[in-house]
């Protein structure tokens, strides 16, 4: 498993902090000009309750993806310590592990089908998890949906207000106040969409964001189950041919092996035999050259021959 792909999530939302940061420090730099937009000269409540709720639904939705990418991120690490602790041989990969964790949830399933002796179906696996991902994500979807139709509601709304203030200025002779009311739903309009459009752009981003690091965890759950968890607890017939074939090619290379330690019994055999050879050519040679020296210490010694 790549680096890039077990620290997707915390990249993203390094991402997003820094985004943030750089949001608010061009918020303080502009500070007069968003206070002569939004909060100087306002006649109504309007502007301050729909930018209010703007501000309200994109900070909620924002909340929600960065809890999103910090669970995600956890469930990487979560990924890469029993991929470890697999490749490690350790009898409880477990061990350290979050069992609130998806990784952990898929092995304990596994577990269990496989001590049951039940076939194993990857693809309702992989499905059943992809329907209940969705469902965390559907409140940021849902942000996501509304967000730029708050700043249409909002247009809408102080259009309304202009409207009426127009109206107002047609009927009636004094027209400063209604004037100011026509100018106020105007530049009403302007700051509800204003706030909507970019409060879409920088949480569409990173909503999308939010989709891939969702998908880098999926498809990193099903590559593990089919690398490591599918060959240890799978019982199918897929499998069992697997198997078979395995304890074949094993069998095959035992089979290599013993004819190969055949070979070398019958070399040291070959071998042996031709020690015990020379070993009694030596001896019967030792043997006569006894004998000399002992007939020539008879002969030496004039002593009796032996007796035979």
């Amino acid at each position: 498993m790549t680096e890039r792909s077990v620290n997707f999530s915390s990249r993203i939302l390094l991402r997003l902090v820094l985004l943030g940061a750089l949001v608010l420090v061009v918020l303080v730099l502009n500070v007069k000009f968003i206070d002569a937009l939004y909060f100087t000269r306002q006649l109504t409540q309007a502007g301050f309750i729909i930018n209010g709720s703007i501000i309200a639904v994109f900070l909620l939705g924002l909340v929600k993806i960065i809890l999103s990418l910090m669970r995600y991120m956890r469930e990487e690490a979560a990924i890469e310590r029993l991929a470890t602790r697999l490749q490690d041989g350790h009898e409880n990969p477990l061990k350290g592990v979050s069992g609130r964790s998806i990784i952990a949830r898929r092995y304990n399933t596994l577990h269990g089908l496989s001590e049951k002796y039940a076939r194993i179906n990857h693809s309702a696996l992989a499905s059943t998890l992809l329907a209940r991902e969705s469902t965390r994500t559907s409140f940021a979807r849902y942000v996501s949906n509304i967000l730029i139709l708050t700043g249409v509601f909002g247009t809408i709304v102080s259009l309304s207000i202009a409207l009426a203030g127009a109206s107002n200025l047609l009927d009636s002779m004094q027209g400063s106040e209604n004037m100011s009311l026509v100018i106020h739903g105007m530049s009403t309009a302007l700051s509800t969409t204003i706030t909507a459009i970019l409060c879409y752009l920088f949480y569409g981003y990173f909503y999308l964001k939010l989709g891939d690091a969702q998908q880098n965890v999926l498809s990193k759950v099903e590559e593990f189950t089919s690398v490591w968890l599918l060959p240890r607890f799978s019982r199918d017939c897929d499998s069992l041919v697997h198997e078979v074939s395995g304890l074949v090619g094993g069998l095959h290379d035992a089979a290599d092996g013993m004819r190969m330690v055949q070979q070398d019994f019958s070399v040291a055999g070959d071998n042996l035999r031709a020690v015990v050879t020379e070993l009694a050519e030596r001896v019967g040679q030792t043997s006569a050259d006894i004998n000399e020296v002992k007939r020539l210490l008879r002969d030496g010694f004039r002593l009796p021959p032996e007796d035979r």
